[in-house]
């Protein structure tokens, strides 16, 4: 049976607009679990303007440039209350929110994360790309077993009562510069990437949200 999800693309949007609104539907979700109702939902895209976040478990220190630098770039930075260290956020990456009571979907929470690495892998294969996760590391990642291995999709969440916010950033047509300011997720011996720099092409956005969104119904059982 196929689990009805509300799916809606919220376009280039500021992150605090986006954090703000994923808020009001994580509370959506948990008082319909207070009150034993069956919840709604919902899987959010988006695209960003530059911004680093970092997670609750994350440290400063890997924001390697001060506000004044920061302010001169147009970067803004938030600390957040998702899981994970700190990452970026812009133009040319496709963010994924699923704001989903995980036990309607039989999941765990380590199910759950599993299952949104699954959903970013099956799309890069159709880009005949092979990707994994690495152990010890959420995420997605490429040729994990040499010196060159790097991430193209990071994989950050938060979960209450089984109820997810937050969620994943798909590299695609990524400023890769960027990554140069911190140590993207605290690492700071792999490297990031992006669909672009794999295939050394442009990548339309929506032909990618397409194949990510057939995968969620795919590995999740969703109907969007």
């Amino acid at each position: 049976m196929s689990i009805k999800t509300s799916f809606k693309d919220l376009g280039e949007i500021r992150y605090k607009e986006a954090w703000d609104y994923q808020e009001e539907l994580f509370k959506e979700l948990l008082d319909a679990k207070r009150d034993d109702v069956k919840s709604n939902n919902y899987l959010l895209f988006c695209e960003h303007l530059p911004v680093f976040t970092l997670g609750k478990s994350g440290s400063e220190e890997n924001l390697l440039m001060n506000q004044d630098f920061l302010q001169k770039q147009g970067i803004e930075f938030f600390k957040i209350n998702r899981g994970g260290d700190i990452t970026f956020h812009g133009p040319g990456q496709i963010v994924g929110y699923p704001i989903l009571d995980l036990e309607q979907f039989g999941m765990g929470v380590k199910q759950y994360i599993h299952a949104l690495e699954e959903v970013i892998i099956r799309t890069l294969s159709d880009y005949n790309i092979k990707s994994e996760r690495l152990e010890d590391s959420t995420g997605v990642w490429l040729d994990t077993d040499t010196a060159s291995v790097r991430k193209i999709c990071a994989i950050g969440v938060k979960a209450s009562r089984y109820v997810s916010m937050h969620g994943f950033a798909f590299n695609i047509n990524t400023n890769l510069n960027y990554y140069t300011y911190i140590n993207p997720c605290g690492i700071t011996d792999k490297s990031v990437t992006s669909l672009h720099e794999e295939l050394g092409r442009f990548v339309e956005l929506e032909e990618v949200k397409t194949k990510i969104k057939f995968y969620f119904k795919e590995v999740f059982g969703m109907e969007l």
